[in-house]
């Protein structure tokens, strides 16, 4: 098995609460918390790590994007950033099989 990583690079919003860092995701509707803003920060990359690799296993990625106002960038369109927010690379494991004798034609 060869692993494969995959990044996505997410809107995230920063927001502190008393003693506590809350981090969000707003586009997937993921939400996180930390004692620090680094805290929140990774809880926030695994969170959403684990939530898109659930997806992928169970079939749903592609109605889940979509239903979260995901398309495909190949419309040459300029999209608009999310608005006030910071951005945060999440990275999504995958494993393939090393010298499979058939290819993927999807």
């Amino acid at each position: 098995m060869k692993k494969m990583i995959m990044t996505m690079k997410l809107p995230m919003l920063m927001k502190k609460k008393k003693n506590w860092w809350i981090a969000s995701c707003p586009i997937l509707d993921v939400i996180t918390q930390g004692e620090t803003e680094e805290k929140a920060k990774q809880n926030l990359n695994d969170a959403l790590s684990l939530f898109l690799v659930l997806c992928f296993e169970r079939g749903t990625l592609d109605s889940v994007l979509k239903a979260c106002g995901f398309r495909s960038g190949r419309t040459g369109k300029k999209i608009a950033d999310y608005p006030d927010s910071k951005y945060i690379d999440v990275p999504i494991e995958l494993l393939t099989s090393t010298g499979c004798s058939r290819n993927c034609h999807a």
